[in-house]
Order: C-alpha cells, then sequence, then structure tokens
C-alpha cells in the first residue's frame, strides 16, 4: 500500500531539517577554535614568565613549569581533535585530501575512534596533572592527592571500558 502525498511530502523536508541541523555545531567549532587561542596565549605567557625568571626558580619549580607548558598543549592537541575530528564526523568533510599536511588520523576518523583519542588524551592530561601533584607533594593535601588518583583511576577504567565496548561491537560486526 502506497503511503498518502501529504506524508510524502513532509517527511522529506523534516529529513532535510534534521539532516541540516548538524550546522548548528558550527559555531560550537568555531567557538573551539578562539579558546585555542586561549591556550596558545596562555602557553606563550607561562613560556615568557618561566623565561624571565630562570635564574630564580629551583630545579623542581622549572620542572613543574614545563609540566604546566605540557599540559596547555595537551589541552590544546586535545581542543583540535575535537574540533577537526567532531566537524568531520558530524558536520561536513573538510575536503583536504591533497593536502600534505592533513593528520594521519583524520583520514580514518569516526566517533568511536573520535572517542578513544579523545579518552586517551584526557588520560594523558590527567597524567601531566597527577605528575604535577606528586612533585609537588609537599603542598599538597592527602586528601587532594588521594582525590586525584581517584579521579585519574576513573579515568582509566573508563577508557578500558570504552575500548572493551568498541571490541565488543567490532567482533559483532566483523565476526572475522
Amino acid at each position: 500500500m502506497k503511503p498518502s502525498t501529504a506524508s510524502n511530502t513532509k517527511t522529506p523536508f523534516i529529513s532535510k531539517i534534521i539532516f541540516n541541523s548538524r550546522w548548528l555545531q558550527l559555531p560550537i567549532y568555531l567557538g573551539l577554535i578562539i579558546v585555542q587561542g586561549v591556550y596558545a596565549y596562555k602557553f606563550l605567557a607561562a613560556l615568557f614568565n618561566m623565561l624571565m625568571n630562570l635564574t630564580s626558580l629551583s630545579e623542581t619549580q622549572i620542572m613543574l613549569a614545563v609540566l604546566g607548558l605540557i599540559d596547555v598543549v595537551m589541552i590544546a592537541n586535545l581542543l583540535l581533535m575535537v574540533t577537526v575530528g567532531g566537524y568531520e564526523t558530524f558536520v561536513s568533510r573538510l575536503h583536504i585530501d591533497s593536502d600534505p599536511d592533513q593528520p594521519e588520523w583524520l583520514n580514518h576518523v569516526n566517533a568511536t575512534v573520535l572517542k578513544v583519542k579523545l579518552s586517551m588524551a584526557i588520560i594523558s592530561i590527567s597524567s601531566i596533572h597527577l605528575l604535577q601533584t606528586f612533585i609537588n607533594a609537599a603542598q599538597t593535601s592527602e586528601a587532594t592527592m588521594k582525590w586525584q588518583v581517584i579521579i585519574h583511576l576513573s579515568f582509566l577504567v573508563s577508557a578500558a571500558a570504552l575500548a572493551y565496548t568498541d571490541k565488543l561491537l567490532h567482533s559483532v560486526s566483523n565476526p572475522h
């Protein structure tokens, strides 16, 4: 039995609205690019501050400053992955296949790959924070250190659960 003409004309229109609603994410991704600019500024300001005070900083202070710089870089990488991978996955293709600087991971990005990469980046950022805490343990309360370890372990368990779920889904979709 053929559906009525009225439902045929509404369905494509509604489908187009729903499909084109993905463009509502564009301002969000543009906002993340602005946030990357903020982190670039933060990085340069921290680097300048470290260089200007280099002679008065102890080895531990330099190490903490460098870890702070690495932390900013890791967060900027996370922002880049979310911006580029999210836009490519959920909004539109970037059409940069011929660009020699195209990141290798972008060729096979999908929602699952993006989630795994993001969870690994979050674990890396958490590891940097934990290392900073342990280096600066004398100035950090025991309760704060315990909570940071618990949170870090939560990130690890979450990433393992995500990887296991991905493995299960992959084995169901590709039985060989």
